[in-house]
């Protein structure tokens, strides 16, 4: 099971991208960089409303939506309706690492493979159709009503492919992934992407006696994971 956002798809570049065009169209000057990384910003707070002050359920796609507002707002950006809901769904239509779709393709012919996502089941269906990822199923959080890093995702995911715990496989780019999936009993593998944020970065030292497999990309883990 993958986490997307940064493992398997390149978020940043990818929504940067789309604002820059549209501030083409709209001859808006902004720093879009600083504009992505600040709606990006505003994930873990909006999560956590729902996580640990008990505020009611929201998929992705809505809190996405409304820290695009505070921020269109914010920076004086005037839109259309449309636009908004547009420029919203650019989530839907993030570029994979290069080596992620070859990567999975390789790892199908061993395993299940399958997102476990904070993403909505619509946002994660689109993106992997645009995308051209092979996922074998799509999990999602909205499925359990409860945002990673909660245990009942994890769990609760291995349960409805059958399987126990320890027969799981939690791939992540991220640290509160694999500690939380490690806690939860699943064998962990982390993906190392020192630029998703930009400028090169190392998380996996702060978490190195929770990792099982330690890989480049998703291509170098199907090799590691090959039958010998």
């Amino acid at each position: 099971m993958f986490d997307v956002f940064g493992t398997v798809v390149d978020w940043r570049t990818s929504i940067i991208q789309e604002c820059e065009a549209l501030g083409t169209k709209k001859n808006l000057n902004i720093d879009w960089s600083k504009f992505v990384d600040e709606w990006r910003a505003g994930y873990r707070p909006a999560i956590d409303t729902i996580r640990l002050d008990g505020a009611r359920w929201r998929i992705l796609d809505d809190l996405h939506m409304e820290i695009l507002l505070k921020l269109l707002d914010q920076h004086s950006i005037l839109l259309s309706d449309d636009e908004i809901e547009y420029l919203n769904k650019c989530w839907h239509r993030l570029n994979p690492w290069k080596d992620a779709v070859n990567g999975l393709i390789e790892l199908n012919r061993m395993f299940i493979t399958a997102t476990l996502s904070n993403g909505n089941m619509s946002l994660l269906t689109n993106m992997s159709k645009f995308a051209g990822l092979p996922w074998t199923c799509i999990l999602s959080a909205e499925l359990f009503k409860h945002y990673k890093p909660d245990h009942e995702v994890y769990t609760e995911a291995a349960s409805l492919l059958g399987l126990k715990t320890n027969e799981v496989m939690m791939v992540a780019a991220h640290k509160s992934d694999i500690l939380a999936a490690k806690k939860c009993g699943l064998v962990t593998a982390y993906i190392n992407r020192p630029y998703e944020f930009g400028d090169y970065f190392v998380e996996v030292d702060q978490i190195a006696e929770s990792i099982d497999y330690w890989a480049s990309d998703i291509e170098s883990l199907a090799k590691q994971l090959r039958p010998k």
